[in-house]
């Protein structure tokens, strides 16, 4: 009797290329957020688009066959790791993203202290005048407070050594060979980086320690007219205290890619001027998302062949 295919659940319906490819591995199903368990019964690998939960209640209901959740994404704050581990289910994701987040983080970052958006809506509105008017922050030899020196991190620091721009980074461990590397100097607590830092990237992953990292107290540790960037995940900032650290000036401006409750955004950064706001497009470019296709790919093709995945997170 021929062998029964491996069975690959899908989180969400993907791109067709992308389907069939993953058809010449196993049988496909796409599961959805809410599957039956006639779906779930017999698989082997679980792919969750990186946007998409999996919680505890869900992997749970994992058959016993079930053996890697293949995550499409480098965080994995959307998948219960706990849950995963205690049904000794691997968890795998892309790490491929690092340079195409960093270069939307430079655009976001240039963008909002160029007040490149309100610009091009007063000129769009046919306000020439209105738009000439709007004065940005210089970029070059300002001070860059980076939380979270990772791959992304160091990116970043790259980049802005192109704008002779003075490096400072925090993070729960120094890097003295990166330092070195990239000349960026450790601060010890977020509170020394924040009240020195002129421009702030958040380039970290989300954690429970990391949980609205920025809120009321943080962001009044910032100084004052300065610019916010995150490019990280939305909970890192409590968006209503945002919101008030923007609207009373002490903060000159911010730059989103990522919000606390995606795809819902706090209504009132739509409304502000001085905000920037992207819908979390940090790896949406036609190459970076290929390579996570393929990554993804390799991941589960490794896994059903040799029981590991390439990048094996748990």
């Amino acid at each position: 009797m021929p062998q029964e295919k491996p069975v690959i659940l899908l989180s969400r319906q993907l791109p067709e290329m992308f389907t069939a490819a993953l058809g010449q591995l196993g049988e496909v199903r796409v599961a959805g957020a809410h599957p039956q368990d006639a779906v779930l019964a017999g698989a082997r690998v679980y792919l969750a688009a990186g946007v998409d939960p999996v919680p505890a209640d869900l992997i749970q209901r994992f058959p016993a066959s079930l053996g890697l959740i293949a995550n499409i994404g480098t965080g994995l704050d959307n998948i219960d790791l706990e849950a995963a581990a205690a049904r000794g289910i691997a968890v795998s994701n892309t790490p491929v993203v690092t340079e195409d987040t960093a270069d939307l983080t430079m655009a976001l970052l240039l963008a909002t202290c160029r007040k490149l958006s309100s610009c091009e809506r007063a000129l769009r509105a046919g306000d020439w005048a209105g738009g000439a008017a709007r004065l940005g922050t210089r970029v070059h030899g300002k001070t860059l407070g980076i939380v979270g020196l990772g791959a992304i991190g160091q990116a970043v620091a790259r980049r802005a050594a192109a704008f002779d721009m003075t490096v400072l980074y925090h993070g729960p461990h120094r890097k003295p060979e990166v330092e070195a590397a990239l000349h960026v100097d450790y601060r010890s607590t977020l509170r020394e980086l924040l009240g020195e830092a002129d421009i702030v990237s958040l380039n970290c992953p989300l954690t429970e320690a990391s949980y609205r990292l920025l809120n009321a107290a943080t962001l009044a540790q910032m100084k004052k007219g300065a610019i916010l960037i995150n490019t990280g995940r939305g909970p890192l900032i409590d968006e209503d205290a945002l919101v008030a650290a923007l609207d009373s000036g002490h903060l000159g401006g911010a730059g989103l890619d990522v919000f606390e409750f995606e795809p819902r955004v706090t209504p009132e950064l739509l409304e502000l001027d001085n905000v920037t706001v992207l819908p979390h497009i940090g790896s949406a470019t036609l190459e970076c998302r290929t390579d996570m296709a393929g990554r993804a790919f390799a991941n589960i093709q490794q896994f059903l062949a040799q029981g590991t995945a390439v990048d094996n997170c748990i």
